[in-house]
């Protein structure tokens, strides 16, 4: 055989061998967010939610955990968030609601981000080791990263936002109010917004829904800042 002919054939079993790596890996993901069950189980409605690494039931006030590299909110019951938080990939998410209620974000800096919405929320990464910005869309969060000298702009003009806890919580930006809201947020709380516009989306624009879903977010922040203890807020 010529060596095109012996070339082109290890190239064929090399991509066979990567897709099935990939099939795989998959379909790990697949059953590592697939409660397990057993026959003997009791059938579940189809309305209670259960924990996503361990399958039982858990309340609506349930706690979460962040998967790091796949950047994954985790419902999680009592004793898997003591058990796996800090474990491998696994964070607790963050804790605090800080209302800003004078946060500097002059115009020029915001078109800066290039975010072509007036909602976002902005993390610091570990895993990207660099500020990311999300900000909602009809088919949920999409991402983007911040350059180095924008974000170091913004936390001159606001020191608060250099405590902002890695990965666990996140600046919550809301342009489209009139005053513009600034709330920080743990992080779970964060992709929640998203989610919520993303539930709420109608038609090109979005809607009225999305105001209202939005409004109501920041309602809860508002409320979840004025309970933070103070320790907790600085």
């Amino acid at each position: 055989m010529s060596e095109n002919g012996t070339r082109g054939r290890r190239l064929v079993v090399e991509a066979v061998a990567a897709r099935r790596r990939a099939d795989l890996v998959t379909g790990l993901r697949g059953i590592a967010r697939t409660p397990p069950s057993t026959s003997s189980a009791p059938p579940r409605a189809p309305d209670v939610e259960v924990c996503d690494l361990c399958g039982v039931s858990i309340p609506e006030d349930h706690r979460h955990l962040l998967h790091l590299s796949e950047r994954r909110i985790v419902c999680a019951c009592e004793a898997c968030w003591a058990m796996r938080s800090g474990e491998g990939d696994y964070r607790p998410t963050g804790n605090r609601t800080v209302w800003l209620a004078e946060l500097d974000l002059p115009d020029d800096l915001w078109a800066g981000f290039q975010i072509p919405i007036g909602l976002a929320f902005f993390m610091n990464s570990s895993v990207t080791g660099c500020v990311v910005a999300m900000y909602p869309s009809p088919a949920g969060a999409t991402e983007s990263e911040l350059h180095f000298e924008s974000w170091a702009r913004m936390t001159e003009l606001n020191p608060v936002l250099r405590e902002l806890e890695a990965d666990i919580e996140g600046l919550i930006v809301n342009r489209l109010a009139d005053p513009p809201l600034y709330v920080i947020a743990p992080i779970d709380r964060c992709y929640a917004l998203t989610g919520a516009v993303k539930a709420s989306w109608e038609g090109i624009s979005g809607g009225t829904g999305v105001e209202f879903a939005v409004t109501r977010v920041f309602e809860e922040l508002r409320r979840e800042a004025l309970n933070t203890p103070a320790e907790a807020r600085s």
